[in-house]
């Protein structure tokens, strides 16, 4: 599957274990950066996340800053995104079964690899059910905004 992923300073040493284990289990990767723990800032990131799967260069994406709140954020700012903190593999099922999220989020400060990479799994594995949720995902795109 071809991933974007992209982090915060905070998130970047989660991050780069995720892409390292993502790459050795046949995954093609776009590494949007962050590189290095130094300062940035997190919308930066998001977007270009987004837009790499926007203009459909990556099938889904990753984000991760240190709650996973931020990159929530500013990754839902964007049409046609719906991006999910998942904190736990169960909440990540329900973000594919239910919501037909396209960018999984997480909090780098909060999950270790061993946890963080059963997220991944689950959130690459599930399918949307569609049916009665493709009806509620629908809505999304006509929610006013201001």
């Amino acid at each position: 599957m071809r991933l974007a992923l992209a982090s915060d300073h905070a998130g970047f040493p989660l991050k780069k274990q995720l892409v390292d284990l993502l790459e050795s289990q046949g995954h093609k990767i776009l590494d949007l950066g962050t590189h290095s723990t130094e300062s940035v800032d997190y919308p930066d990131y998001a977007q270009a996340l987004c837009q790499a799967v926007i203009d459909e260069k990556a099938e889904k994406g990753i984000l991760v800053c240190n709650s996973g709140v931020g990159m929530s954020i500013a990754a839902n700012r964007f049409k046609g995104i719906r991006a999910a903190l998942c904190l736990f593999p169960k909440m990540a099922a329900y973000a594919r079964l239910h919501n037909d999220a396209n960018v999984l989020t997480l909090a780098g400060g909060f999950t270790g690899l061993f946890l963080a990479s059963e997220i991944v799994d689950v959130f690459l594995k599930e399918e949307f059910e569609g049916g009665r949720h493709k009806r509620r995902t629908d809505k999304f795109e006509n929610l006013e905004v201001r």
